[in-house]
């Protein structure tokens, strides 16, 4: 799972990424930092060693097939993630590395996919947002 501190500067990356976009806040929900549009729909979690299965990761909504796609193409950092996998969400390994430019695609996809189109909108057009 590596190093403590490079994991709280990749949670901080991730937060970064998921707070800069229109309408979303954060809070633990089963025990896990969690993002969510309007506080009701989660697009992202950040799971530590989730019931001992030695992951820093993230588990997030993604559109049609990309789950299946990435796992096929690369299944020593994407995974389906148990619970929510079966809906379609995507686990990514975080202590694999993964470049910033990456996470930030993989974020505002799984925000795409749960947040109202208004927001999203509001989000493509302002992609100055975005801190990476």
């Amino acid at each position: 799972m590596g190093d403590p501190a490079e994991r709280e500067k990749v949670l901080a990356m991730v937060r970064e990424l998921c707070l800069a976009l229109p309408e979303t806040s954060e809070r633990l929900s089963h025990g896990a930092p969690t993002f969510f549009v309007r506080e009701k729909r989660s697009f992202l979690m950040v799971l530590t060693d989730h019931h001992g299965d030695g992951r820093f990761a993230i588990w997030c909504a993604a559109p049609d097939g990309m789950q299946k796609t990435l796992v096929e193409a690369d299944a020593e950092r994407f995974f389906v993630p148990p619970y929510v996998g079966h809906r379609g969400w995507l686990g990514l390994r975080l202590d694999r590395g993964v470049h910033p430019d990456e996470l930030a695609g993989i974020v505002e996809d799984a925000y795409a996919e749960v947040a109202p189109a208004k927001l999203v909108e509001a989000a493509r057009l302002d992609e100055r947002s975005l801190p990476y």
